[in-house]
């Protein structure tokens, strides 16, 4: 009896030890991107890698860092009123790509002199919003007491996106100066479920 247990310990130590030399050789092999930003405008804009939206600056670091196979990649930063930060990057195994960001507004963004207002209450808040097919944000910049976002009355497309979920699709039609909330839950799926990335017109 404790022969067999010392072989299954023996086994046990001897998986660990080989998944964390596999664990060290795949971050050899990976490159890192880093991002800096300096305003909250920056921070909170939506990051595309290769067509992909990941996350929004400020939160790709640590645990979420951005690690990338070697090779040509294209990185997208998006804000809603400005215009796309696009650069390609070649990541190189083992190294860091530092990658400063800088948002210029967009001289052709239109905004609304009479609007409604639409309020969202969805997990996680780290999803990305587009609205009419542009993104607009990140859920948690549209809810909570005081966020809200301003839109022109009419038919609106609305969709919560993010990589491991099921994307979420509503459509709503507002009043002057009407409020609405949207409530859901994102429900968890592959990467492909979170939907095609969707270009800012």
């Amino acid at each position: 009896m404790r022969n067999a247990f010392s072989k299954a310990v023996l086994s046990l130590v001897f998986s660990l030890f080989v998944l964390s030399i596999a664990s060290y050789a795949q971050n050899q092999v990976l490159g890192e991107v880093q991002f800096v930003s300096k305003t909250k405008l920056e921070k909170t804009s939506g990051v595309w890698i290769d067509g992909q939206y990941v996350g929004y600056v400020e939160e790709l670091k640590d645990d979420k860092k951005v690690l990338l196979l070697p090779g040509e990649h294209q990185i997208s930063v998006r804000q809603s009123g400005y215009m796309d930060f696009t650069q390609k990057v070649v990541v190189e195994p083992g190294k860091k790509v530092v990658l400063h960001v800088a948002m210029q507004k967009d001289p052709r963004a239109q905004f609304p002199t009479v609007t409604s207002q639409l309020k969202l209450q969805v997990t996680p808040e780290r999803a990305a919003v587009f609205l009419d097919n542009g993104f607009v944000g990140t859920v948690h910049e549209f809810s909570g007491v005081g966020r809200g976002m301003l839109v022109s009355p009419g038919k609106h497309r609305v969709k919560i996106a993010l990589p491991g979920y099921q994307a979420f699709e509503s459509e709503v039609n507002l009043l002057p100066p009407q409020k609405i909330t949207i409530k859901t839950n994102l429900v968890p799926g592959s990467i492909t479920q979170a939907g095609p990335s969707i270009k800012k017109d």
